[in-house]
């Protein structure tokens, strides 16, 4: 059986910015496999600049991003396999996948899932009425129209306001489509405020908050929805309905963190993101698997997801020499926080938190607690769901837990 020090799954930016720390931590065979045939992830298809301006400090395109980690790899000596599909993980850190070659089995001493996320389709949110052809994720129409040169529709509709779903209505106004409106089920917006800005207001293309499709018609393709405004519990007011002519309904109506393999592993499931659940070193349930990026939870940005690589990279490098166990400080939330990454700290040592909150708000203050005595406070002007919240604890105390809060 064929042997590797590291191997790191999924070639996106948390795969290749981990793969290339890896390396430049001293692991020796560091083998990233990616399912597509190309390495980049998501990234390929992201045509629009914004990306890189933490990392590099320069706004770039996707493919510009991606290009420089992929070059960082080959020159830091990353082993890559791209078109080949990862079938099973098994507790022992034995991956199996499948290329047009054959399958294949590796023996690993550690790996890190970098395995990103997939789009919430139309079946799991039962929208009534018929299947006609014209009902596209937000994901499939900016590959389609990215990587496929493939222009369609003249009347669109997005339903939810997704970042993805957001930049598409540019995208496909730009292209000469008539984007009627993003209608939002939620009273708040789900993408970020700039994308908000550059990607509708700077094409006056109407945000519809409090309002969802209620039902779907066109018999071999779509013809119109009919929509309606929602009370606070997400019912239909009756006499709010509208009918909107399309021929493209768009959904960007949420990620889901890919983790099929680290469920079939056992590893332990985070309720709430979907992800894994790690300690502060980014350590699942199964000693020696580490998890990052968009399969761990959504991020924001694409540099952050590369810096979160990186300080898996860094941990599952001083697994492979043999760290000892660290003492965990168990992280609570209260107040505000919808929830917070990783759920352990390490005591001795400095964290990183990532939270989110369950609603836009204000001048709230937010506080990170443990036995008694503040470790972080921090005055938040305002706060969105759709904007990741990012701390570094300093020194994190041996304590019962550490109590993260906004109020």
């Amino acid at each position: 059986m064929e042997r590797a020090d590291l191997i790191v799954i999924g070639g996106g930016p948390a795969g290749l910015a981990a793969a290339v720390r890896a390396k430049e931590k001293g692991v020796d065979r560091v083998l990233l496999l990616e399912r597509n045939p190309v390495l980049g992830g998501i990234l390929n298809q992201c045509i629009h600049d914004g990306f890189g301006v933490l990392r590099f400090g320069s706004a770039m395109s996707g493919p510009e991003y991606a290009a420089r980690f992929i070059q960082m790899a080959r020159d830091a000596g990353v082993e890559t396999v791209t078109g080949a599909m990862v079938v099973e993980l098994s507790p022992d850190k034995k991956v199996t996948y499948i290329t047009p070659q054959g399958l294949f089995e590796v023996q690993a001493k550690a790996v890190i899932l970098s395995t990103g996320c997939r789009e919430r389709t139309r079946g799991a949110l039962a929208v009534p009425g018929n299947r006609p052809a014209g009902v596209y994720t937000a994901g499939v129409v900016q590959y389609l129209m990215n990587m496929r040169n493939i222009a369609f529709g003249k009347n669109v509709v997005i339903m939810g306001s997704g970042d993805i779903g957001l930049i598409m209505a540019r995208r496909m106004t730009l292209e000469g489509a008539r984007v009627h409106c993003v209608l939002e089920k939620l009273p708040f917006c789900s993408g970020l405020p700039r994308n908000v800005r550059q990607c509708l207001e700077d094409f006056d293309i109407p945000l519809c908050l409090a309002e969802t499709v209620k039902e779907i018609h066109g018999d071999d393709h779509i013809t119109h929805v009919i929509t309606a405004k929602v009370d606070e519990k997400g019912r239909f007011i009756p006499g709010s309905e509208r009918t909107i002519p399309c021929d493209v309904l768009v959904l960007s109506v949420g990620l889901i963190p890919e983790n099929e393999l680290a469920k079939a592993c056992g590893i332990e499931m985070d309720p709430v993101t979907g992800g894994a659940l790690v300690d502060g070193d980014l350590m699942t349930s199964v000693p020696g698997v580490f998890s990052c990026g968009n399969g761990l939870h959504v991020h924001d940005l694409v540099d952050l997801v590369s810096e979160e690589g990186e300080r898996a990279a860094e941990h599952a490098a001083a697994y492979l020499e043999g760290a000892a166990n660290k003492p965990m400080v168990p992280v609570t939330v209260s107040g505000g926080i919808r929830y917070v990454l990783p759920r352990q700290l390490t005591a001795g040592e400095d964290g990183y938190l990532s939270m989110r909150v369950m609603l836009p708000g204000r001048d709230q203050k937010l506080t990170v607690t443990a036995g008694g005595r503040t470790l972080v406070s921090r005055k938040m002007k305002r706060v969105m769901p759709s904007e990741m919240i990012r701390l570094k604890v300093k020194d994190v105390p041996a304590c019962e837990q550490v109590e993260v809060s906004l109020v």
